[in-house]
């Protein structure tokens, strides 16, 4: 498709991305914008050195392609190294989103008609506390191509769509927002859930009326998926990012492969195969998604890695160089991470515990040696049973112990795709997954 000159390593990388965002706030339209971009990044290594440049006229790539290569230095040994062995070479076309449910296909007529059918038939406008409320509709559409000098040609789409009814309820001067989001990969997966929706407000609405505040301590604790999903995502599966490695040699010595990290019970793994928010069948350089198992039976197994990692570290590339658009450089990112489902009945596991505390969900978290979750809705345990609701600030804990401190592992995985991840700058979206666990304990504020 292009003329790639010699001596040297060149890759293109285009996007072209359709947006849609419909957001009412109390029954007023605060945003409805749909918008289109095309643009692309053309880079050149000569072995030394990257050259970049990024264009959105893609009749012009060509003469970027030629711009760079007459500032770089030709270099016969170009392929032999290291690190452009590990660049893809593969040639697909895998346009799974161009069909019937294509996203564009739906009308703003429908997306609205869609948020608007969900605030009159899940809110109910009488209730005294609630003292705001919306509605949103996101969509994207992206078709992704990958040309290199190594005989890369690939062609790839994702999208997805979403919706989101929320409200403000207002108790004893603390407002608490809350509200009910779904994603997926097509808009029927978005019919047909006024249930939930209207089944999360309610717990809300209970959760400002109820909710007393937690005494801070060390508490064994219950996570529901959604927890746990955050807690694999934030505290394991960015320390699987080889990147971070690389000038690291304190985290090189503490994560040898082969190292036994937590609890038998534990297994984590990260697939771009997943038709989730992390689908990348391949990666920003060439190469195919895989089933990488970072954690197995509570032995390190395995880390996600790019090009430049995998030939620092001498391991296997993983498909897992992403970027956040055509304009970013990829960098190693985690796509669809979950932990695996264990034996343990999710109902039997709370009647183990005599006085705790049950995650909910979370408004968001951190991971490095310790890792903190900040929830969105807790519950006392008592004797095995969900009790009063909780204000709870933060939890807390070593990630080391707390891998082992995981003591039981349900059979109700599930993976979520609301996950938003951000690092150096850039953000994009994947989908983190679990069961239900339960950590022997954990600090909570």
């Amino acid at each position: 498709m292009y003329s790639f000159p010699e001596n040297l390593f060149t890759e293109v990388r285009i996007e072209k991305s359709e947006y849609v965002n419909y957001y009412t706030a109390n029954g007023e339209v605060e945003a409805n914008n749909q918008s289109q971009v095309i643009g692309a990044l053309i880079r050149v290594f000569d072995g030394d050195m990257w050259y970049s440049s990024v264009t959105n006229e893609p009749g012009k790539i060509q003469a970027e392609i030629d711009n760079l290569a007459s500032l770089a230095k030709r270099n016969e040994k170009i392929y032999d190294h290291p690190v452009i062995k590990n660049f893809g070479s593969h040639k697909a076309s895998i346009l799974k989103y161009d069909g019937e449910d294509d996203v564009r296909k739906i009308t703003p007529r429908q997306r609205e008609e869609l948020v608007a059918h969900y605030i009159s038939v899940c809110l109910d406008k009488s209730t005294e506390e609630m003292k705001g409320y919306g509605g949103s509709y996101y969509s994207t559409h992206i078709v992704k191509e990958y040309y290199s000098s190594k005989g890369a040609e690939i062609r790839q789409d994702m999208q997805r769509c979403s919706v989101w009814v929320g409200a403000a309820f207002a108790v004893g001067g603390v407002t608490t927002w809350g509200g009910k989001n779904f994603q997926g990969m097509s808009f029927d997966r978005l019919l047909g859930r006024e249930r939930e929706i209207q089944d999360e407000l309610e717990r809300y609405l209970d959760y400002a009326r109820n909710a007393v505040n937690i005494q801070p301590g060390d508490y064994t604790c219950v996570l529901s998926p959604a927890a746990t999903a955050l807690f694999t995502h934030e505290s394991f599966g960015h320390k699987s990012e080889s990147d971070y490695m690389l000038s690291d040699r304190t985290l090189q010595e503490e994560w040898v492969l082969g190292k036994k990290v937590g609890n038998e019970r534990v297994s984590i793994c990260d697939n771009g195969n997943m038709r989730h928010n992390g689908y990348t069948p391949y990666d920003d350089e060439g190469n195919e998604a895989g089933e990488t198992w970072l954690i197995r039976e509570g032995v390190l197994t395995g880390r996600l890695h790019d090009s430049k990692s995998a030939s620092v570290l001498k391991e296997k590339v993983t498909g897992n160089s992403r970027s956040d658009g055509y304009g970013s450089v990829p960098m190693v990112r985690m796509t669809n991470t979950y932990m695996a489902a264990g034996s343990d009945d999710p109902k039997e596991i709370l009647q183990g515990v005599q006085d705790g505390i049950y995650v909910y969900n979370t408004n968001y978290g951190t991971g490095s040696s310790t890792f903190t979750m900040q929830p969105g809705l807790c519950y006392r345990i008592k004797e095995g049973r969900i009790c009063e609701p909780l204000r709870v600030n933060v939890i807390t804990g070593s990630v080391f112990q707390t891998l082992f401190d995981i003591d039981a592992v349900g059979n109700d995985l599930e993976i979520f795709d609301t996950f938003y991840c951000g690092k150096s700058g850039q953000t994009i979206q994947v989908s983190a997954g679990g069961p239900t666990v339960r950590v022997r304990k954990l600090t909570v504020n």
